[in-house]
């Protein structure tokens, strides 16, 4: 990480989204030092609740050996497979073997939606998240993640599109929390203009995050971009100035 980037970053946060937290980023490694392994906890339960540590400070470190559910280790890159009758499992389940999440109206159409959103390998043996101010200069984010308020959020939404013709600067794609915050930000990451990922609307993972909050993904390269931009845009304005102020006055509630 750049370190005059990293801070310009924060200066412009503090300035236009003053006392909102700062986003998580996340980048895939080889190599981990000793004291990111002691720092990081795993979690038997859903993985996303590992990020309210990260929020607080502190490291968490993932490997392909590391405990979670099989989503999490598929949507990161480290396994190609998923339970066996998945395609019951997020749908109408199996009488008397499994209960189906009905998330989908029919197996059949999670077949197709599986076969539209294919697995990826992870470049590295480590997948490494932290806040941003605890990022090193030697860390290479790959994605940042913001947990956002509705307000906070807004800024994003308007701010992913300034520099864009046409209105569709971010999605907001069905599919598990993790999906929304490694998975499909991996894929836009590759596209020649990459979008933001709206997220963490799966009902499974809701519980792991604050009840007034949804994620905002954004791959690296469209980061630095809007992070270019954000003196010249809106953020300027007394308009914004009115929403910057509320969110000022949430954050000291």
């Amino acid at each position: 990480m750049n370190p005059t980037f990293q801070r310009d970053f924060q200066r412009k946060w503090t300035q236009y989204f003053p006392g909102a937290e700062l986003p998580v980023a996340y980048f895939y490694t080889d190599r981990v030092t000793a004291a990111e392994r002691r720092d990081s906890r795993d979690e038997e339960h859903c993985v996303v609740a590992s990020f309210a540590r990260v929020r607080r400070g502190h490291t968490f470190v993932y490997s392909a050996a590391s405990p979670g559910c099989p989503g999490w280790r598929r949507y990161t890159g480290f396994s190609q497979t998923l339970r066996p009758n998945f395609e019951y499992f997020l749908s109408c389940g199996i009488p008397g073997e499994m209960e189906g999440e009905r998330y989908k109206k029919s197996p059949a159409l999670v077949g197709t939606y599986l076969a539209s959103h294919p697995p990826f390998t992870a470049p590295a043996r480590y997948l490494v998240i932290k806040r941003w101010d605890k990022l090193a200069s030697r860390d290479a984010p790959f994605a940042v993640i913001f947990f956002a308020s509705p307000d906070v959020l807004s800024g994003l939404q308007v701010l992913a599109n300034y520099d864009r013709g046409d209105p569709h600067g971010v999605i907001a794609p069905m599919g598990s929390g993790c999906a929304s915050i490694v998975n499909y930000p991996w894929i836009e990451a590759q596209a020649e203009a990459p979008r933001c990922v709206l997220g963490m609307f799966d009902v499974s993972a809701r519980p792991q995050v604050p009840a007034a909050q949804l994620t905002f993904t954004v791959p690296m390269r469209r980061f630095e971009q809007m992070v270019a931009n954000m003196d010249e845009s809106f953020l300027s304005t007394a308009a914004w100035g009115t929403v910057r102020d509320r969110i000022r006055q949430t954050a000291r509630a």
